[in-house]
């Protein structure tokens, strides 16, 4: 009988290139369902996480310029009569293109009338570099040369002018003695200060 369908002839060498086939086959065929199943089950969650860090860039409104921090900064100036000022801290934050920064240990050192020297010191702060405006905030502290030493919780000091000012609770004491008072207002560069509210003074007599 003839054969419905004529027989081929396979030689060595391809019979041996189709078993290696057939075996590479076994191997990849698994590996690729399983890689079929493992995208139709994580799909949900690639699509998830890319929906958020879509909304993770989304503006809101109009956008803020980022705050720029200067550490060991330092502002420095003189006064109408050239006496020199200055004001560092340990960082300083300037939101923007404003002149007004935030100021972590501020200190402010002032040249009084002939050679004396004034020095402010406070945890926290913020100074304006405009108006020359420090506002000192938490552990102030108001040194002048002559001794006198002034401690509240607030004060605004004028540092061109060589002014300052509190409505806070404060103590100071000197070689006059020790006032207490609800506030202090300190002019004409630390040669006058006042102390308002209820002010109570302990003065030291000398021979």
């Amino acid at each position: 009988m003839v054969p419905s369908r004529a027989r081929r002839n396979y030689t060595r060498g391809a019979i041996l290139r189709r078993r290696i086939l057939v075996r590479a086959l076994k191997f990849l065929l698994p590996l690729g369902a399983l890689a079929l199943l493992s995208a139709i089950v994580l799909w949900p969650e690639f699509e998830n996480a890319g929906e958020n860090a879509r909304l993770s860039f989304r503006r809101i409104g109009r956008a803020t310029p980022e705050s720029v921090r200067v550490v060991d900064p330092r502002y420095q100036g003189v006064d109408e009569q050239g006496r020199p000022f200055n004001v560092t801290a340990f960082t300083a934050s300037q939101q923007g293109s404003t002149n007004v920064v935030d100021l972590e240990a501020p200190r402010g050192d002032l040249m009084l009338s002939g050679d004396g020297w004034m020095l402010l010191e406070s945890r926290n702060g913020r100074y304006d570099r405009d108006a020359n405006i420090l506002d000192l905030r938490g552990d102030v502290t108001i040194w002048q040369d002559d001794g006198t030493l002034i401690e509240t919780q607030e004060a605004r000091v004028d540092v061109k002018g060589g002014n300052a000012e509190g409505d806070r609770p404060i103590a100071a004491q000197g070689t006059f003695g020790t006032i207490t008072g609800d506030g202090f207002r300190l002019r004409e560069r630390g040669a006058v200060v006042v102390f308002t509210g209820n002010a109570r003074a302990v003065l030291e007599g000398g021979k």
